[in-house]
């Protein structure tokens, strides 16, 4: 806040007698200059929504420019409002905000609809999938914090979701994964964390049916650089150590570009959920992410 400091001169009284002279007074006055509110443009998803008064919401969002925020639509539960709809939780909008840097909750005055999960053939897995991410990205990020490449993993992660009909549970843990790393957090997945030896051929040469993955320092591990060291730490089949590594190397699992049992990918979903629980601990909102498990698991 900008502040302009403007001396005013008072006139007191004249003093006669051996104290001659005019006494003045100096005091000011503070000016606040307000921040101009400035219309901007940014691509947004919709991570939560809360009724506000009579018909209007308030939501948190994750913004390409600017990161998480909170804003207001007024209006947007009146079923005349052309943004009536448009702010539900998963969608993904281009928006139009009057941004002012002294608001905590910016003002929403424009918006359309770029992906929406009401796709023609909804199903409770798909929509599980859903609350999951969006649940973790609004409790592992802090507002006004931009972060592009989180918001482009995001996005993309929805698209497929919205226009996919394959694995659902596969694409969660493959976005987990990126998640994690993008937040600077990746795991090695090549390489001994301990030992920093190649994992593919210490596998082939030892004939090892099992690895560790270690919660920190983050990654698989050899049996052997591992068995010491007092770091939380979950043996596992090679198998899931390398399809570890295949989602790692995937750009966007789309159907079931990567084979896998059902069980094997419940359990690498569960090892990095814990994984990033760990690593971001400002995670909150673990009643919400047991909900939705239970929900996956029926």
């Amino acid at each position: 806040m900008l502040t302009v400091i403007v001396l005013r001169q008072y006139f007191v009284k004249k003093v006669r007698g051996p104290r001659k002279g005019t006494v003045f007074v100096y005091t000011y006055i503070s000016r606040k200059i307000k921040p101009y509110a400035v219309i901007v443009k940014t691509r947004a998803v919709i991570l939560r929504e809360t009724k506000f008064r009579d018909q209007s919401k308030i939501c948190s969002i994750y913004t390409r420019e600017f990161g998480k925020m909170s804003v207001i639509i007024k209006g947007a539960r009146n079923p005349k409002n052309r943004l009536s709809g448009l702010f539900s939780a998963g969608n993904v909008v281009d928006l139009v905000l009057y941004k002012k840097s002294s608001r905590d909750i910016q003002l929403v005055s424009d918006g359309n609809l770029v992906l929406s999960p009401m796709v023609p053939a909804p199903d409770m897995e798909r929509f599980a999938i859903l609350y999951r991410i969006i649940d973790f990205v609004r409790h592992t990020t802090e507002n006004d914090e931009k972060n592009l490449p989180l918001f482009t993993l995001l996005a993309g992660t929805l698209e497929q979701l919205y226009h996919s009909e394959g694995n659902f549970p596969q694409l969660y843990a493959w976005f987990l994964l990126r998640f994690v790393s993008v937040l600077g957090f990746q795991p090695s997945l090549q390489k001994c964390v301990f030992s920093g030896e190649e994992l593919i051929p210490a596998v082939e040469r030892l004939k090892l049916t099992e690895l560790y993955f270690v919660m920190n320092p983050g990654g698989l591990a050899l049996p052997g650089a591992a068995r010491e060291s007092l770091a939380k730490k979950q043996l596992i089949p090679v198998r899931l150590a390398m399809l570890l590594s295949s989602l790692a190397a995937t750009r966007l699992p789309a159907g079931d570009s990567v084979k896998a049992d059902p069980l094997d990918i419940e359990t690498i979903w569960n090892l990095l959920q814990e994984y990033c629980s760990l690593h971001l601990e400002h995670a909150r909102g673990r009643k919400n992410l047991t909900i939705v498990s239970q929900i996956l698991l029926k």
